[in-house]
C-alpha cells in the first residue's frame, strides 16, 4: 500500500513538472501531451496496481511489474526514435537555412592592400 502511495506522489509531481515547463514554455505542447499521458497511465496504474497484476496474467507475464518495465521499454524506445527523427529533421533544416542565407549575404569587398615603406608612409 505504501509503494502504490509513493507511486501516486512521484507521478503528481512529474505531472507538476511538465505542467510548469510548458507554462515557462520550456517544452512544447505536443511533447506535454505526451508526458501527461505518460502520467495519466501511471497514475492509473498506481492506483489500479490488482487491475494490472491481472491483465499481465491475462497476457501471460506472471508477475506485473515485469510487463510495465517491458512496455516502459518498448515506449521509451519509440521515444527515442521519435526524437532521432526530429534532431534529423531538425539539422536538415537548419543546413538548408544556412545555405540560404549564405546566397542572402552580399559579399564584403576584398581589402584593398596598401603599398607602404617599411615607417607606414605610402610612397
Amino acid at each position: 500500500m505504501r509503494l502504490n502511495i509513493f507511486l501516486f506522489v512521484l507521478t503528481a509531481a512529474m505531472l507538476g513538472f511538465v505542467v510548469e515547463l510548458v507554462r515557462r514554455r520550456a517544452l512544447r505542447e505536443k511533447y506535454a501531451m505526451l508526458w501527461l499521458a505518460v502520467g495519466g497511465v501511471m497514475l492509473a496504474m498506481s492506483i489500479g496496481r490488482p487491475l494490472v497484476d491481472r491483465i499481465s496474467v491475462a497476457i501471460g507475464v506472471e508477475y506485473g511489474p515485469t510487463a510495465i518495465f517491458a512496455l516502459a521499454v518498448v515506449f521509451l524506445a519509440g521515444v527515442a526514435a521519435h526524437l532521432s527523427y526530429e534532431v534529423s529533421r531538425l539539422e536538415e533544416r537548419t543546413r538548408v537555412l544556412a545555405e540560404e542565407l549564405a546566397l542572402l549575404r552580399p559579399i564584403p569587398p576584398a581589402p584593398r592592400a596598401d603599398v607602404s615603406d617599411g615607417a607606414g608612409r605610402s610612397g
